[in-house]
């Protein structure tokens, strides 16, 4: 199986798999989806190696399998007259785990689509809320400088992006809960009828509106404190990255062009060694090492790029980040509601066990006043339908209270995973960008250097 063709995207690669192969803290099983094979496996239930490593305790992937993305193809489908041009990519797997029993030679390989990768992260963003889901690739470049490539069919963008879609893969496949979900090992071996099976989960109505999530962020009454901090975290993050990435734009911009005017020593020297015969050879090994010089920048940019990638990826975990606080606000929004009906219940109640029709304008007021007030038997019987009331109304409560404390509890042990894991990329990234610096820097030391020794010999 081929790894990414750049030595830093493989480095990154093999820094997940080797993270995912480190104690995790896990909630409890029960909170872990068993995988149900439902026509995704191809393997008796006997030889179901998803089934095997679960029984095995092997609570990731990485830790049994190999997972590739590799070998975009473009395809054109025409429908209708209408031509639809669109990248491919092939996922291949491959189980390394001796001690695993599997049917056949232990590997898959499938073609998926983005808009599949989209479907398969949107599914597992709202199945589980209370996890950081990784975020996939942008779509279009962003934090560009000038002779970035723009096109969605551009080949080193196409590269860059099949680069990204495979740390995706790993990341979710490192997942101490979302690699147990039977939509993502689907994803990896079902070629027809995937899509099926993930809308067959109904997966869409569980999705809050935006709406009401806008609704819960201005109206809640008791916030959580470590969800508000997220919030802000999420918008400080967010704007850090962005400010390196155009920093990082606008100084790869300078850096381009002084390279690239270093070609004009080059065509200076050689046309002066044409009427130097004492210096000729001199001045025009001179003007090579200044045209190296002036090249060199293009390999120097492309590895940049590499370490933009990343750092993109972790602009997009900010709003993964914010989709959990998201969450979070509606289910606080729903009990504060599921209060607040309980307590005016209770009011009306001891209202009407005090023969009262409450201090404010109602029509039930207006109707009293018109008509004049309850019997004894219909108060009685507003007030038994109240209690039924009431006693629903706790029922409700209780309910969501206790969802929305498995969810902070959940989410917060996730989100106490994903800062692990940021700060030990966030370290390798910039430690190797400064070590890429230094070794660029060194580079142009020895070109100048070779450069001083052409001239002594004149």
């Amino acid at each position: 199986m081929r790894k990414g063709a750049c030595p830093i995207l493989n480095s990154f690669i093999e820094r997940l798999i080797l993270y995912a192969s480190l104690p995790v803290i896990m909630a409890d099983d029960d909170t872990v989806p068993k995988y149900s094979p439902d026509g995704l496996s191809h393997d008796s239930a006997e030889e179901d190696p998803f089934e095997n490593a679960r029984k095995a305790g092997k609570k990731n992937l990485l830790q049994w399998m190999e997972i590739s993305v590799a070998e975009p193809e473009k395809r054109v489908v025409t429908s209708m007259k209408v031509q639809d041009t669109f990248i491919v990519y092939l996922v291949e797997t491959r189980i390394t785990d001796k001690n695993i029993k599997y049917n056949g030679d232990g590997t898959s390989s499938l073609w998926r689509r983005y808009s599949e990768f989209e479907l398969l992260q949107n599914y597992l963003s709202i199945t589980y809320p209370y996890t950081v889901v990784p975020p996939l690739p942008e779509k279009k470049a962003s934090y560009i400088w000038q002779n970035s490539p723009t096109d969605k069919f551009d080949l080193e963008f196409i590269e860059r992006r099949r680069a990204a879609l495979e740390i995706f893969m790993l990341r979710v496949a490192a997942h101490p809960i979302l690699s147990q979900d039977r939509i993502f090992v689907g994803f990896m071996r079902q070629e027809d009828g995937w899509k099926d099976s993930v809308y067959a989960t109904d997966f869409q109505s569980k999705a809050e509106s935006r709406l009401k999530a806008l609704n819960a962020s201005f109206r809640l009454q008791n916030p959580d404190r470590q969800y508000e901090e997220l919030k802000n975290y999420c918008t400080e993050l967010e704007s850090n990255i962005a400010n390196l990435l155009k920093i990082r734009a606008k100084m790869a911009d300078k850096l381009y062009g002084i390279h690239k005017i270093h070609a004009n020593y080059s065509r200076v020297f050689g046309e002066w060694s044409g009427i130097e015969k004492e210096m000729n050879e001199p001045l025009q090994s001179a003007a090579h090492y200044m045209n190296v010089y002036c090249q060199s920048v293009d390999s120097i940019l492309e590895e940049e790029e590499q370490y933009a990638d990343q750092l993109k990826e972790y602009l997009a975990f900010a709003e993964s980040l914010r989709s959990v606080c998201r969450k979070y606000e509606c289910l606080q929004y729903d009990m504060e509601r599921a209060e607040d009906n309980l307590t005016y219940k209770k009011n009306q109640k001891e209202m009407l066990e005090q023969g009262k029709t409450g201090g404010t304008f109602s029509l039930s007021g207006m109707k009293t006043k018109i008509f004049g007030s309850d019997t004894p038997e219909q108060r009685d019987q507003k007030i038994k339908q109240l209690e039924e009331q009431i006693e629903q109304t706790q029922v409700e409560l209780r309910t969501v209270t206790e969802e929305l404390q498995k969810f902070v509890d959940a989410s917060m042990r996730d989100i106490d995973r994903f800062k692990r894991q940021k700060v030990k990329d966030l370290k390798e990234i910039f430690t190797n960008y400064a070590v890429m610096q230094i070794k660029q820097c060194k580079r142009g030391i020895a070109v100048w250097t070779s450069a001083k020794d052409c001239y002594t010999k004149m």
